[in-house]
């Protein structure tokens, strides 16, 4: 499975890559269309350039800049069609705003909806966390779209389609000639299928999920007879691991399924055609083709659009794709540590999200208590910092009431979302003083529940090594300086585990790696400890989590392991912690360490410029200056 480079190769534009497909073109029988296709994916309702989690203008974000692309790009073509494929209601403070109760009431259209109502989409699938508000929410957000939508691989309970599975446009198109003609396209929409699980207290007895591929073996067949061309809108990422059913990332193997004509992907926050997806059999990472179907990804957060250009060729009175480029086009650029806009705000876009953006600032800055020292994500890879303690202190202040009498010792587990993963910007930096919800909304940034999870000794153990996949195996007789952390593992899998201490020994091999693989004799854990005292084969503990952890299999895939799932969301309940405390001490006791490896190392790792006045004070790191696309290089001295 291609996976991340290193976080600042997630932004790299390909708008260089265009290049025209290597399929040769058939003779023109007839007459010849050129149709443009256009995608927006991951908007995640950054609809303004603003990033409400830093309260301030971001030119990197923001489907008003994506809007003002898409109609160049439309300038450009006399025929195109608009795509929108998924995770577009749920991603940022605004979001989290509109739904909360009574600020979506009846005929209300959410503003992410109506800005794109401005753009005139032609159609839309959803994404895994349109779910996160639950369905009703959902469905009031979409009944404001004047666009359709469809999604083959959800049904209701009783089997029956919960969304069309398919839809079938019917458009007129300009030939070359000047000929107009009546074409039928074909969308067929899929979610990963794991949001039954991400989402169970949302879903659990309303719908059920099937597999991508089988989904689409089962609804291509009946669809293509009935269409001139066919277009997939796939909110899955693309992997060429083995398939295994029910995969998350599923797009490389839905482009093996007959009858596909071009496919808009999404899901992984990416970019492709790219260099991350380069050298992978099946897929050409310069012309953006997965298994010869044209293909694009076009980031997040409005940061791309995905751009598919067709020549459709008609031949024995059918029509058929004779040429295609696929392309991405970045609404910024980042050089020298500086953003340069490359699209203006959209007029419209803008004033239809207006009334809402300025409610949902109005709300985000709304003080709840006093913050005695900064907390920043920084260090969250490299040692115990205070942004993920605050976080863990409120999660075990909230949880240990609702679990009651227990003789079990009750941990917590958290894991730092933003720590430089998708930009130099997307760290948590907050300064002491006034606290409010904005700086919670960055503390935590996903609309995840409180739950808790009972584990045992061996379970908590390979918890912990799970998380420590994150780090590389670092060779201690190599003096030269080695990479500390895996490109292939996100930030969000390093959960750390507060009431115990343990060190990690990167020195050894991960336990558990790409794809599921698991080595039982791998031991980087080392002297796992409660209260000071080795952990031991009979022990049990509590371990307050997040609803994804404890209902989407991970190390603890026992449901009645699962002894809390709370209604309140993890970002409610660090509201209420540090209004329950008004003036927040955040402390920071050791949890983990790296082990001692027994000679001298040093290990590298990207930050954000911004880190040199926390991470500097640390006589064990120094900077070895820019690493590109915004990031600075550090090294880490251990021993």
């Amino acid at each position: 499975m291609p996976h991340p480079l290193p976080r600042r190769a997630l932004l790299q534009s390909t708008a260089a890559l265009t290049a025209l497909a290597a399929a040769p073109a058939a003779a023109a029988t007839g007459p010849i269309i050129q149709l443009r296709l256009l995608e927006t994916s991951d908007l995640h309702t950054f609809d303004e350039n603003y990033d409400y989690f830093r309260d301030a203008p971001d030119n990197t974000v923001g489907l008003t800049k994506a809007a003002t692309l898409i109609r160049a790009a439309r300038a450009q073509a006399q025929n195109t069609l608009l795509f929108d494929n998924g995770d577009t209601i749920q991603g940022n403070p605004l979001a989290d705003y509109m739904a909360q109760p009574g600020n979506l009431p009846p005929g209300h259209i959410h503003p992410t909806i109506r800005a794109m109502n401005t753009l005139n989409y032609d159609a839309a699938t959803i994404g895994n966390h349109e779910f996160n508000y639950g369905l009703p929410f959902l469905t009031a957000a979409l009944s404001g779209a004047n666009f359709p939508f469809c999604s083959a691989n959800i049904l209701n309970a009783d089997n029956s389609p919960w969304l069309p599975p398919t839809l079938i446009l019917e458009r007129h198109f300009t030939a070359q000639d000047g000929s107009i003609h009546p074409l039928k396209i074909g969308v067929i929409g899929f979610v990963p299928p794991q949001i039954t699980h991400w989402d169970k207290a949302h879903l659990t007895g309303r719908l059920i999920t099937t597999d991508i591929v089988d989904a689409a073996q089962k609804h291509i067949p009946q669809l293509r007879p009935q269409v001139d061309l066919l277009i997939a809108l796939s909110h899955s990422g693309i992997s060429t691991a083995p398939r295994r059913g029910f995969d998350e990332n599923a797009s490389y193997y839905l482009a093996q399924v007959p009858g596909i004509d071009a496919i808009f992907t999404g899901h992984s926050h990416r970019v492709f055609p790219g260099p991350s997806y380069a050298g992978y059999d099946g897929i050409d990472a310069t012309i953006g083709t997965l298994n010869d179907i044209p293909a694009t990804m076009p980031g997040f957060w409005g940061s791309d659009i995905g751009i598919i250009d067709l020549t459709l060729t008609q031949q024995n009175g059918k029509w058929a794709v004779t040429g295609f480029t696929a392309t991405t086009q970045p609404i910024s650029q980042r050089a020298n540590h500086t953003v340069t806009p490359l699209a203006a705000n959209d007029p419209q876009v803008d004033a239809a999200i207006a009334q809402d953006h300025q409610k949902t600032l109005a709300w985000i800055r709304e003080p709840i208590g006093h913050l005695t020292q900064p907390l920043n994500s920084y260090s969250a890879l490299i040692g115990t910092e205070g942004s993920l303690a605050l976080v863990n202190a409120a999660q075990t202040w909230y949880a240990t009431p609702l679990i009651g009498s227990t003789n079990l010792p009750i941990l917590s587990a958290a894991a730092p979302f933003k720590e430089g993963y998708q930009s130099p910007d997307n760290y948590i930096d907050l300064s002491a003083g006034t606290i409010a919800i904005k700086d919670v909304a960055d503390l935590y940034m996903y609309p995840n529940t409180v739950a808790a999870i009972q584990v045992s000794d061996e379970q908590l153990q390979n918890w912990l090594e799970k998380s420590a996949e994150i780090f590389n195996q670092i060779d201690p007789e190599n003096p030269a300086p080695q990479p500390l952390l895996n490109p292939h593992v996100p930030s969000y899998v390093f959960d750390v585990i507060s009431g115990i201490t343990y060190e990690i020994d990167i020195t050894q091999p991960a336990r558990f790696g790409a794809h599921g693989k698991f080595k039982a004799s791998a031991n980087r854990i080392k002297n796992l400890r409660y209260q000071g005292t080795p952990i031991t084969p009979d022990q049990t503990f509590i371990v307050v989590t997040n609803n994804y952890r404890a209902d989407s299999g991970g190390i603890v895939q026992n449901p009645s392991a699962v002894i809390l799932r709370a209604p309140d969301q993890t970002r409610d309940a660090i509201i209420r912690y540090i209004l329950a405390e008004k003036t927040i001490t955040v402390a920071t006791p050791p949890i983990w360490s790296f082990a001692p490896i027994g000679a001298p190392i040093t290990v590298t790792f990207e930050s954000s410029p911004a880190a040199a006045r926390y991470l500097l004070k640390n006589k064990n790191i120094t900077s070895l200056g820019d690493s590109g696309d915004g990031y600075t290089q550090f090294a880490l001295s251990l021993s």
